[in-house]
């Protein structure tokens, strides 16, 4: 439920019903929009007297949601979540943010050569795992701290934000503690005391999609970490399973436009694991920012052949650096620009 007040609603106004709903017995979220403020009622429970919020000073309309999904939800805030990493650079809005770097951290040299490429290219964010969940159990598994300690160091030298899996609730302290974003992967999305713990990090945090998941079930699961008190989530289109074999996925495109409708929230897309393969990640990610995506994440690697992981949808840092030049010229046609860091964080790096 939302309580939208009036126009010039003062804070003593806002406060009252913020404190009515809480002697009701529920939780009170004031949500600031561009014309006015609401106030969101958490718990609603069905039993939910209108008349006692209707007659309040400044208050103008109540509002039901009708999703199964709130504060996920555009009837509850109807403005575009905009949030800033550490490094200064903006997630949401008119910025198409680029995050690059290797599906896995393998060495100091290896993580810390293409860093410096992709920031070189214009990535602002590093992805690579440090903690890999591989379908068979004889696959490379990651570095683990190692690997989080690799990431801290490039972030170090080239002023890119990290952004890492975490596997478990002790991954999720550790990523903290190391990355700027916590990622939830597709296999975890409907983990749901991974997501709890994930919302409680202080952290921003990256939502996968299932492989099986449907739209509805992606925005749920977002719901479980802004009920945990992480309004900075970034969800995430990396494919979904099909019966087709011409690629690893099907990347679903009209997630985007269909997420931008139902949610506040920004959605990025991954064509590396959304095709599977090495010639299909370019045309991918310029459908997807012509699509309206507020990001793409693809995975680079200075020697594709020789990666531990995914080598086959990896893209060289020539290769990046063509695919940077496209998605900017796309997103200039649509009146949009990339994500640029502060410029303190440029002086840093």
């Amino acid at each position: 439920m939302l309580v939208v007040m009036k126009h010039g609603a003062s804070r003593e106004d806002i406060d009252r019903v913020a404190d009515t709903i809480r002697e009701m017995g529920y939780q009170a979220e004031p949500i600031p929009g561009r014309q006015r403020t609401a106030v969101g009622l958490v718990g609603n429970d069905g039993r939910v007297e209108d008349g006692r919020l209707l007659t309040l000073p400044g208050v103008l309309r109540v509002i039901h949601v009708s999703q199964p999904y709130k504060q996920v939800s555009r009837e509850w805030k109807p403005d575009d979540t905009i949030f800033e990493l550490a490094n200064g650079v903006r997630v949401g809005g008119r910025d198409v943010v680029l995050i690059a770097g290797p599906c896995s951290v393998e060495s100091e040299e290896q993580i810390l050569r293409t860093a410096r490429r992709v920031r070189a290219a214009g990535a602002t964010i590093l992805r690579g795992g440090a903690f890999k969940p591989r379908t068979s159990p004889y696959s490379f598994q990651g570095l683990g701290r190692e690997g989080l300690e690799l990431l801290a160091l490039a972030r170090q030298e080239t002023g890119l934000a990290v952004v890492t899996e975490a596997l478990d609730a002790e991954g999720v302290e550790l990523v903290a503690e190391y990355g700027d974003i916590i990622q939830i992967g597709a296999r975890n999305m409907q983990n749901y005391a991974l997501l709890r713990e994930a919302g409680r990090a202080g952290k921003p945090v990256l939502l996968k999609r299932g492989m099986s998941a449907t739209i509805k079930e992606l925005l749920l699961a977002a719901e479980y970490i802004l009920l945990e008190g992480e309004s900075r989530v970034i969800l995430c289109e990396r494919g979904v399973r099909s019966f087709d074999h011409h690629a690893r996925n099907l990347l679903d495109l009209t997630a985007i436009p269909s997420v931008k409708e139902l949610s506040h929230l920004p959605i990025i897309a991954d064509p590396a694991h959304g095709t599977g393969r090495r010639d299909k990640v370019p045309p991918m990610a310029r459908a997807a920012v012509a699509a309206g995506a507020d990001g793409i994440m693809v995975e680079v690697h200075p020697d594709p052949a020789s990666a531990l992981s995914d080598g086959a949808q990896s893209l060289t840092p020539d290769q990046y650096d063509d695919l940077v030049v496209e998605v900017t010229a796309i997103a200039r046609a649509l009146g949009r620009s990339i994500a640029r860091p502060a410029e303190s964080a440029v002086a840093e790096g």
